[in-house]
């Protein structure tokens, strides 16, 4: 079993990358809002947010941050073609600010496969 973990650096390509994996095989993906040290380090730590933003500023400050997400496969196979899906959308990942693409051994895993309670 392998990790994957995508961190894409263009939000607005999410639902088609989303798309792309699920042709490919993956049915299951945890997806997070990020920000990596650099994007801090230039626009540094924000303390104007409102205690209640509204919508629009929510929509706003959330297309400022990366995606990362992660899945689980189970084999090799499985890797190359979700890489294959993940550069038809977002580019050549060797190109600047497409995004980094981590592949991980699982050694043990718990919780993925769920089945009836004891």
């Amino acid at each position: 079993m392998f990790f994957i973990l995508f961190v894409m650096h263009n939000p607005d390509l999410l639902e088609e990358l989303i798309r792309a994996w699920d042709a490919a095989g993956v049915k299951r993906a945890t997806i997070m809002f990020s920000s990596g040290m650099r994007r801090l380090q230039e626009q540094g730590l924000r303390d104007d947010i409102p205690l209640i933003p509204s919508l629009e500023s929510f929509y706003q400050m959330s297309q400022s941050f990366s995606r990362t997400i992660f899945t689980t496969v189970q084999d090799e196979s499985m890797i190359e073609k979700v890489l294959a899906a993940t550069q038809r959308v977002v580019g050549d990942l060797r190109d600047h600010e497409t995004g980094v693409f981590l592949v991980l051994p699982v050694i043990k895993a718990y919780g993925l496969e769920k089945g009836k309670s004891r």
